[in-house]
């Protein structure tokens, strides 16, 4: 008896025991249940805060443009429509006279050159008849030209009038006549060349054309001899453009039929057709020190042009139809990728990507990403970009309205 109630003793502790484990063990996985479910709530709110952040910086790629601000910078808009668009050559070539237009200005004596303005320079303007030189010779050995040109005219005259009567009363025959004739004129022609130009300081040398002094080829107190040249003078009322066309293109030659071209010290591109220009030529073969085949044109000279000078040439040829392009000051390059900016309203713009094909150094080809009806911006590109760039700052992501 005693034993069995031991062992109901030792059977109630057990199992008072196992209930209490249970009662822990049942607490400890509700926790864990409810700790997983909260955690399981909290990312499910972090991921929908993250979504929802992710949208908003998202937002349409609109860009606000105050008409204010599109009046301060002078904004222009251009309206995208198929036109015309010539097959472009890129390549070099340099601005020059045209012929005609220049005059050599040479020494028409021996002698000591002193120019008549000291600060006559390359560009000067001179008129025609105006005095550019005096050339004198009275220190020289040689004796002053000019005046030998005087004594022997007057002498050649007193013997040709001592001739005439002589040859009356037949006292020298004809031919010594002609002979005295002819000294006369030739000494007379000499002097009658340097007379009108002589002064008290040597021979004047004058200008034959209006225009402008293109080169000094003599310096201030050198010798000269007769014939050599002073100066060259240019009127630069016409120019020509020598372009220099690879042997590449030798097959596109033919179909050339303008060019433009901005020259090296200038940033504007100027039009030949602008400029009342015309092809003048094209070689029919290739230069033999060189790979290049020269295309002339010739212009107007109504900008600032500078003869002599390297320019940028872009060949025209193969006009085309229906080509959509846009002002080369519409695009903007970021990291390889080109773009443009389109109005959609007033006061709204759009950042463009397009694919830009050929350049004639005014207008670009555009490939891809206009459509006819698109209006780009052609001036105020940059202040736009600004204010794309300034729609993205962090405070951008307020979501105040």
């Amino acid at each position: 008896m005693k034993t069995y109630i031991i062992g109901a003793l030792i059977a109630m502790a057990l199992l008072i025991s196992g209930c209490h484990a249970g009662s822990k063990n049942g607490s400890s996985a509700d926790a864990k249940e409810s700790h997983e479910h909260l955690d399981e709530h909290d990312h499910d709110h972090s991921h929908s805060h993250d979504h929802d952040h992710d949208h908003s910086s998202g937002d349409t790629d609109e860009i606000h443009f105050s008409r204010q601000q599109a009046e301060a910078v002078d904004l222009e808009t251009e309206e995208v429509a198929p036109g015309p668009f010539s097959y472009v050559i890129k390549t070099s070539g340099h601005i020059r006279a045209a012929q005609g237009d220049e005059a050599i200005i040479a020494a028409t004596s021996n002698g000591i050159v002193s120019f008549t303005n000291p600060s006559l320079t390359d560009g000067s303007a001179v008129k025609s008849g105006q005095s550019i030189v005096t050339i004198s010779a009275k220190d020289l050995l040689e004796g002053d030209p000019s005046a030998k040109a005087k004594i022997e005219f007057e002498t050649a005259e007193k013997e040709f009038q001592r001739a005439e009567l002589l040859v009356k009363d037949q006292i020298i025959s004809t031919k010594e006549f002609e002979q005295s004739r002819l000294r006369y004129e030739t000494a007379r022609t000499a002097y009658n060349a340097q007379a009108s130009n002589m002064t008290a300081h040597g021979v004047r040398v004058t200008s034959p054309i209006n225009g402008y002094i293109k080169n000094r080829m003599v310096g201030q107190g050198e010798y000269v001899s007769v014939g050599q040249p002073i100066a060259t003078v240019s009127q630069n009322r016409r120019l020509q453009l020598r372009a220099e066309l690879s042997e590449s293109h030798y097959k596109t030659l033919k179909n050339i039929t303008s060019a433009n071209f901005k020259p090296a010290y200038d940033d504007q591109v100027y039009r030949l057709s602008d400029l009342n220009g015309r092809l003048l030529s094209f070689g029919r073969s290739a230069d033999g020190q060189s790979f290049f085949i020269p295309v002339t044109f010739e212009f107007d000279n109504v900008g600032d042009f500078l003869p002599g000078a390297f320019s940028e040439v872009y060949l025209l040829a193969n006009p085309q139809n229906d080509v959509i392009s846009v002002p080369i000051s519409s695009l903007t390059e970021e990291q390889g990728l080109y773009f443009v900016y389109l109005q959609l309203e007033e006061e709204h713009y759009k950042k463009q990507e397009v694919t830009p094909g050929q350049s004639d150094g005014t207008r670009v080809q555009i490939v891809s990403g206009l459509k006819p009806g698109d209006k780009v911006v052609t001036k105020g590109v940059y202040q736009v970009k600004l204010a794309a760039v300034s729609s993205v700052m962090p405070e951008g992501h307020t979501h105040n309205h």
